[in-house]
């Protein structure tokens, strides 16, 4: 009897043991065979849902979140995450998608029938998802203040109606594209033109829409990659406003091949807004000097800047500011654009020839907007591109980018690499030779605001110099003697060392490598001679928004050397 109590009681603890075990595996098995499944389902939905953006007309993005309550425009449930439209601003749930491309089309890029210069079309109504505090155009009542899918919008005027005012003779009404007409290029404009191309016809002045006198088409060219990252943003919230056709990403397109847009549109008329950095500007007004080269002089357009880089010296000065962060709407911007004079900026030739190279290599030939520069400022650029270049995804912030910056600019307060430049270089202005003090770097401007919102060439103003002008045809040189220096004259602590004016600035590096860069884009130079030289002139656009105190004070000073040359005559 023991021996068989013996016997039972070691087989189950054997039993035990193994149910323990099979549990154990389970347990451990389970959770990563669903974390698997789950993977294989979420891979399988996103094929799929990358397969309907595909073959869709629409322009669908998905979103985890929605930033504002949202209803289905489908199955008008309320809906956490879906898919959106950039050009129509559908709001689908992730089932309906099919069924809402079956159902609603997207805006119309160019009409199907044949259109002619005077034509008209209906309003695009879609129903729900109006924004915030928009009004009815027939009972001027607040719309979308109900807790469900309501209410109407218009894709193009962006008008909004509520459903009980919504009315037969609405939904067949020609649509005036609202606020935004003069910057629109409606789609029956391009079907007209479209004809006339194929007519072999090419007298587009004479299809004007609306019959207005003061039509500007827009284009909009933004770079995703610039500074904070707000190009995606901005691309479809401009889609919304304007025609998707007048938008371009410049991630995905060349400037060059954009712009062949304004050669479709009436001469001298057309309006850009570059969404970008200062090299994004600079990229675009090259693609416009090869349109001048092409013979499209009659359609050239002129630029405005939307700052989304990091320094945004060229935006500061042409009254754009700074920087943007999302603080002003899109609608704001689009006003400031209509609103905004056209002026000239100055663009240079910069001729870098190589010494003792003259026969052998050509010389490298660099166009400037901004600023040239050799010594401590050109240094920190090297250094932050050449960080940026290795590691890109750290650089998504402007703050940081910046911060980068004052790090390589403390860093050479040290170490000063740059130092005797005086020593190193012969510098010569319209072909005068100047004696130079000691100093560890030279800057040539050409527009008023240097280093991230600095004007250099005033310094702390307590001196009566004219002010930097970006359309006179002359340059002003400054010396540094280093990058605390640098510092001091951005807080207005110190003077910057004003080497002159001149229309043609020669610079001589007789020895040694030392860090050069135009417009922020740096390089190594080893001895060579740099030759600046008027190139031609930019057409853009400036804004005469509010004045910060650096203007209003810098503009006080204008009026005080202008009091003072009159009571001089």
């Amino acid at each position: 009897m023991e021996g068989t109590e013996s016997r039972s009681g070691a087989s189950s603890s054997v039993v035990a043991d193994w149910s323990l075990v099979f549990w154990t595996l389970c347990s451990v098995i389970l959770p990563v065979l669903i974390t698997l499944w789950c993977s294989f389902q979420r891979s399988r939905r996103q094929v799929l849902i990358r397969d309907i953006f595909r073959k869709s007309k629409h322009d669908w993005h998905y979103t985890d979140l929605f930033g504002q309550p949202s209803y289905c425009c489908v199955c008008a449930q309320h809906i956490l995450q879906g898919a959106f439209c950039n050009c129509c601003g559908l709001r689908v749930s992730e089932g309906c998608l099919k069924k809402a491309d079956q159902l609603f089309l997207c805006k119309e890029i160019m009409m199907r029938g044949n259109g002619g210069a005077h034509s008209s079309m209906p309003h695009h109504w879609i129903r729900g998802n109006v924004p915030l505090c928009s009004c009815c155009m027939i009972c001027k009542q607040q719309c979308g203040t109900q807790p469900k899918l309501c209410d109407y919008r218009c894709v193009w005027c962006q008008y909004t109606v509520h459903d009980e005012c919504m009315m037969d003779c609405l939904k067949t009404e020609e649509c005036t594209f609202g606020e935004f007409r003069d910057l629109i290029i409606p789609p029956y404009y391009l079907s007209t033109i479209n004809q006339m191309r194929k007519d072999k016809r090419t007298y587009y002045e004479k299809v004007v829409p609306y019959c207005r006198k003061h039509w500007m088409p827009v284009i909009i060219l933004a770079n995703t990659r610039s500074g904070n990252n707000m190009g995606e943003t901005l691309l479809g919230e401009f889609k919304i406003l304007l025609n998707p056709v007048q938008v371009f990403d410049l991630s995905k397109i060349a400037p060059a091949k954009a712009l062949q847009l304004c050669t479709l549109l009436p001469c001298n008329a057309v309006r850009v807004l570059v969404c970008g950095g200062d090299g994004t500007v600079g990229w675009v007004l090259d693609a416009i000097d090869e349109m001048k080269i092409k013979g499209q002089e009659r359609y050239i357009p002129q630029v405005a800047i939307l700052p989304l880089g990091t320094g945004n010296d060229l935006s500061n000065t042409l009254g754009w500011g700074a920087g943007y962060a999302g603080e002003v709407p899109v609608e704001q911007i689009l006003r400031n654009v209509m609103e905004a004079d056209g002026i000239k900026l100055d663009r240079w030739k910069i001729q870098v020839t190589n010494k003792g190279y003259y026969n052998l290599r050509k010389p490298k030939v660099f166009t400037m907007n901004n600023y040239f520069s050799i010594g401590p400022d050109a240094l920190m650029a090297l250094n932050f591109h050449a960080h940026r270049e290795k590691t890109p995804s750290l650089f998504s912030s402007r703050i940081i980018n910046k911060a980068v910056y004052f790090f390589y600019g403390t860093k050479d307060c040290l170490v000063q690499e740059c130092k005797d430049l005086n020593k190193k270089v012969e510098l010569e202005l319209d072909g005068e030779r100047i004696e130079l003090p000691n100093l560890e770097g030279i800057i040539v401007l050409n527009i008023g605001y240097w280093g991230g919102g600095c004007r250099l060439w005033e310094g702390m103003g307590d001196e009566p110099y004219p002010l930097a002008r970006h359309d006179d045809g002359l340059l002003e040189v400054v010396g540094v003697h280093g990058s605390f220096h640098c510092a001091q004259i951005q807080v207005k602590l110190a003077n910057p060392v004003r080497l002159g004016q001149a229309h043609t600035v020669r610079l001589i590096l007789k020895s040694s490598k030392m860090p050069m860069q135009v417009d922020g884009e740096p390089w190594a130079q080893g001895p060579c001679t740099v030759t600046i030289t008027h190139k031609t002139h930019a057409l853009m656009l400036y804004h005469s928004g509010e004045q910060t105190d650096d203007e209003a004070s810098s503009m006080s000073e204008q009026d005080q050397v202008r009091e003072q040359t009159d009571e001089d005559v």
